[in-house]
């Protein structure tokens, strides 16, 4: 499951691509904590055009990038979610609590 990411100023962009599922998502989840650990960013923009799949465990890193954002007393949202995460992002209720665009 990579993960590509790119700083500017205090912006972190994280770029997800391939299945976000139980077996993608540890790594995934590591990698945005090392980098927000690191960049200490004010915005964390996830863009999810290259994923193919996600399941719950997608669900998981998205609260979890969501909650250690709240701790370095930044925000996040999410771009470009394909048809199938969206689907599985909504039926979770994540809407209400993490900015979609």
């Amino acid at each position: 499951m990579p993960v590509t990411c790119r700083e500017d100023k205090r912006h972190l962009t994280a770029r997800v691509a391939g299945e976000l599922d139980h077996h993608g998502a540890r790594t995934v989840m590591e990698e945005l904590d090392r980098r927000i650990d690191q960049a200490q960013p004010s915005q964390l923009t996830l863009d999810l055009s290259g994923l193919t799949f996600t399941d719950s465990s997608g669900i998981a890193v998205l609260l979890r990038a969501h909650r250690r954002m709240g701790q370095v007393q930044g925000s996040m949202r999410v771009v470009n979610t394909p048809d199938q995460a969206g689907r599985v992002f909504q039926a979770a209720g994540l809407e209400r609590i993490i900015r979609f665009e």
